[in-house]
């Protein structure tokens, strides 16, 4: 089989995990990329229940689904924000959230994301995709000025946090990979860079590739593909259309989504800017052959219609053999 078409369940977690189960299966979806959100998968009861897990796979095998990831976006998130707030009480866990001291929320997070890592390693997956949270977010204008010193904090923070949770990916044979994304320690090339010199660029820390996050930042997809070709751990296949005209600003203007006086928005997979051939190409340069994953996150489209649009649109990107030309153009060896 090529490589598996999944659909992420984070945005689907209002319905049950069965139900999702079902739709996927009938819009043609390989598996799913699990997430920790609702129903769907419950770190506390992987571990702690004996069939669980067992009970998650007969309702993907009875839908002729396999699940090759789980994610857990929302706690990663907690781990090293600040300031933590109703925004975080609203994504967590009642567990994790607890009296909503700040690090008391925070240490519970690290430990939820260790466990996140347990219960991957039990379900039969070797990726967590996630968040890590960011404690200099907040300075992205620096302005008022920022001191090297605050920045470089910042990124220490990131690496005392997440560093004991990386041990515990190492230990149980997984991988976690960082969704790079406005609001986290790693959000565009150079702090992906300094995200992973943070960390000694060691292996259990690697990333999860979303196209959409570098277009409407105007940054390259295909090269940030071959620049971190030894670290794409997973494929997150999401749209956006720019809408820069002099009064749509990329900042998004505190606008909801899908409201047209916004600069930019996600769209339905294949209706943006994202240069979906070129990453392509590039993911085949690269040798990438793990999971494409669907994320819906389109406020203007019917996500019914939506999701079962994206699954093909992206297996007709689906190449056996990579293009010639290309890997001569673009070839990751120095």
């Amino acid at each position: 089989m090529s490589r598996p078409v999944t659909l992420f369940t984070g945005q689907w977690a209002d319905l049950p995990f069965e139900e999702v189960c079902r739709l996927a299966s009938q819009w043609g979806y390989d598996g799913l990329e699990i997430a920790c959100s609702g129903d769907h998968f419950e770190v506390d009861r992987a571990l702690a229940e004996d069939e669980y897990v067992a009970g998650r796979h007969k309702i993907l095998e009875s839908y002729g689904l396999k699940v090759w990831a789980i994610s857990n976006h929302l706690v990663g998130q907690a781990v090293c924000d600040d300031p933590i707030d109703e925004r975080h009480r609203n994504i967590l866990p009642a567990r994790v959230w607890g009296d909503g001291e700040p690090e008391g929320v925070r240490q519970r997070a690290a430990a939820e994301m260790a466990d996140t890592a347990r219960a991957a390693a039990k379900l039969g997956v070797d990726t967590v995709i996630g968040f890590t949270g960011s404690k200099i977010w907040k300075y992205v204008a620096m302005f008022p000025p920022v001191s090297q010193e605050v920045i470089d904090d910042g990124y220490a923070d990131f690496a005392a946090r997440w560093n004991p949770i990386l041990d515990v990916f190492d230990e149980v044979g997984v991988r976690f990979a960082h969704e790079v994304h406005p609001s986290e320690i790693a959000y565009d090339y150079w702090t992906t860079r300094r995200a992973l010199d943070a960390v000694g660029n060691r292996p259990a820390f690697g990333l999860n590739w979303d196209p959409s996050h570098f277009v409407w930042q105007d940054l390259d997809p295909v090269g940030f593909i071959l620049d971190f070709a030894d670290r794409i751990y997973h494929v997150d296949c999401k749209d956006t259309k720019k809408r820069f005209d002099g009064r749509n600003g990329r900042l998004g203007s505190h606008l909801a989504w899908a409201d047209a006086r916004r600069g930019w928005d996600f769209v339905s997979t294949g209706h943006g800017d994202v240069p979906w051939e070129e990453c392509f190409r590039a993911l085949n340069s690269i040798g990438y052959r793990g999971p494409i994953s669907v994320e819906w996150e389109d406020a203007g489209m019917d996500r019914l219609r939506g999701a079962e649009e994206a699954v093909g649109f992206i297996r007709n990107l689906l190449w056996d053999k990579p293009s010639a030309a290309f890997d001569a153009a673009f070839s990751t060896e120095k």
